[in-house]
């Protein structure tokens, strides 16, 4: 799932702040404009990961357009997040299900060898994936 925020880059000599102003508290930083960036993400993907895993809402991005600089050297630019990724590199938390199938479907896994908890795990991803995207 990837989603787009704004964000806003403040520049002091060749280092550079960065807020993102959707997401409370989210601020980051880098020596580099490229390492900004790449904080940026991760301080954005890390702030959404937490909130989801602790079953909270998160904000939906505003229009850059309504994104204003608040200094005349900072700029507002966009980051992307690639969701997805994020969560299978560094999502920790797992809660435990329980689940009940008619029995031949459950011998069928099992004579299969499927996994039932990565099995659950995929088709909600695609499910999540889908009503994100409006489908």
């Amino acid at each position: 799932m990837k989603l787009i925020y704004p964000a806003i880059f403040y520049p002091d000599g060749d280092a550079y702040a960065v807020v993102v102003p959707d997401l409370p508290g989210c601020a980051t930083g880098g020596n580099t404009l490229a390492e900004a960036l790449d904080m940026a993400i991760d301080a954005a993907s890390g702030w959404i990961l937490s909130e989801w895993e602790n079953g909270n809402h998160v904000p939906a991005p505003s229009p850059v357009k309504k994104i204003e600089a608040d200094s005349p050297d900072a700029f507002v630019s966009v980051i992307a997040l690639d969701m997805t990724a994020y969560a299978e590199r560094f999502g920790k938390k797992a809660v435990r299900k329980n689940l009940t199938i008619p029995a031949w479907l459950n011998t069928f896994a099992e004579t299969n060898h499927i996994n039932f908890s990565r099995v659950l795990q995929d088709a909600l991803t695609e499910i999540a994936i889908s009503r994100r995207a409006g489908m």
